[in-house]
């Protein structure tokens, strides 16, 4: 699978997106971040992999832990992405704004 591919798979998933939520705060063992779900630690551990095979999340060895943090650069591609079409939502915005600026604008030019 290509890298891209590989991120928009890991933030796919809520659970995902809520441990990149909690790892952009800070550093986290797997137990630190299991403790916060009410799933298994085998589970988060998968998560964690898809995340790490997506190049979101890095892990380093402190002693017996396996430390997880966020690489947030890898989320380029995602706002990259996002920014392709963020012309659709300034043309919405404009019109909202002209709408709001002008309430007796005709309603069917906005």
């Amino acid at each position: 699978m290509q890298n891209s591919q590989l991120i928009f798979r890991a933030i796919a998933d809520p659970t995902r997106r809520a441990i990149i939520g909690m790892l952009a705060n800070g550093e986290m063992t797997i137990g630190d971040v299991a403790n916060r779900f009410e799933v298994s630690r085998p589970a988060i551990a998968k998560h964690l992999g898809i995340l790490r095979d997506g190049g979101l999340v890095s892990v380093r060895e402190s002693g017996r832990e396996r430390v997880h943090k966020l690489e947030p650069m890898a989320l380029k591609p995602v706002e990259d992405w996002l920014d392709h079409f963020s012309h659709f939502w300034d043309e919405k915005l404009g019109k909202l704004k002209a709408a709001i600026e002008n309430p007796d604008l005709d309603k069917s030019e906005t």
